[in-house]
């Protein structure tokens, strides 16, 4: 079951002894073997995961509509922004760290095998709304823990619905905690077009940013760390109207499918990830940290 606590493990779970890291050489082996093609297809599209059946949700009976376990981060990108496809860089090196994003949609997944290919971060959906929560969050958030990644929590913002504060609340009371403990990426929201009818949610520009920065404040005050913001330029730009207030204290998570970043939303000079594809060598979704391992144990220790 997800945690409501800011531990890092359930409560009664031995925690494991020294975590295994791949040394760097072989890290930057793997990495680059990743891009290469050799022992795992990189930027390869795979076969469409089934979506799990619908979860019924109590207290949305009124929403027939309601799909969380079809929603992760991306979900709607590829529909309003396309895919390009390419591999965004001829090889990797010690400055980008290659990593994943799961939700329920991959179910169970092979942890083993997603580090032995080189992966060294994972972020894991745990909530949507103020109603959901991943039935597969605790194989995924700690399988990834238990497999040497550096993971993190993400919550898929429905602002429509209510308050930042409350969607807040709720995604820390059911794993969107953060430990110093160096294994634990700051938590995430993933802001993105509306699944569920108008791309931003029926609310003005500022509304938006305030419900943002609603969110941004009650994670910082539960957790210690300002939540990394999940988005694309282009609904960032139409449904925030290219608000720049968040970059100095909140990592940018860009999604783009393409070759290269492209330009980055208001306020923010760097990604800190960037989701570069929907498909490839891991399960779920291709992501990219901005620097080196030691830079992502940092991030992770805050």
């Amino acid at each position: 079951m997800p945690r409501s606590s800011r531990s890092a493990r359930p409560t009664g779970t031995t925690r494991p002894g020294p975590r295994r890291r791949l040394p760097v050489l072989a890290a930057l082996a793997a990495a680059a073997a990743l891009v290469a093609g050799v022992g795992a297809p990189a930027y390869a599209a795979d076969p469409a995961p089934v979506a799990p059946a619908p979860t019924a949700v109590p207290g949305t009976e009124d929403r027939p509509d309601f799909h969380p376990d079809q929603d992760f981060a991306g979900s709607t990108v590829a529909a309003h922004e396309g895919v390009e496809g390419g591999t965004p860089f001829a090889a990797l090196d010690a400055t980008r760290v290659a990593g994943l994003d799961v939700a329920s949609y991959q179910h169970n997944v092979d942890w083993s095998a997603v580090s032995a290919n080189g992966a060294q971060f994972a972020y894991v959906k745990a909530t949507e709304g103020t109603s959901y929560t991943n039935p597969y969050f605790g194989q995924q958030y700690n399988g990834s823990y238990d497999a040497g990644l550096i993971r993190g929590a993400y919550h898929f913002a429905l602002p429509g619905d209510s308050s930042g504060s409350a969607q807040a609340n709720w995604f820390v009371d059911h794993g969107g905690g953060w430990s110093a403990d160096g294994a634990t990426l700051p938590p995430a929201l993933d802001i993105e077009y509306n699944p569920y009818g108008a791309s931003c949610y029926g609310l003005s520009r500022s509304a938006l940013v305030g419900w943002i920065r609603d969110f941004s404040s009650t994670v910082h005050h539960r957790t210690g760390r300002y939540p990394t913001i999940y988005t694309t330029t282009s609904w960032w730009s139409s449904c925030t109207g290219n608000y720049g207030g968040f970059g100095a204290t909140n990592p940018l998570w860009i999604a783009r499918y393409s070759s290269s970043v492209g330009t980055l939303p208001n306020g923010w000079e760097y990604q800190t990830f960037w989701q570069y594809a929907n498909s490839g060598t891991f399960p779920g979704d291709q992501d990219l940290f901005n620097g080196s391992a030691d830079r992502l144990s940092a991030l992770a220790l805050g």
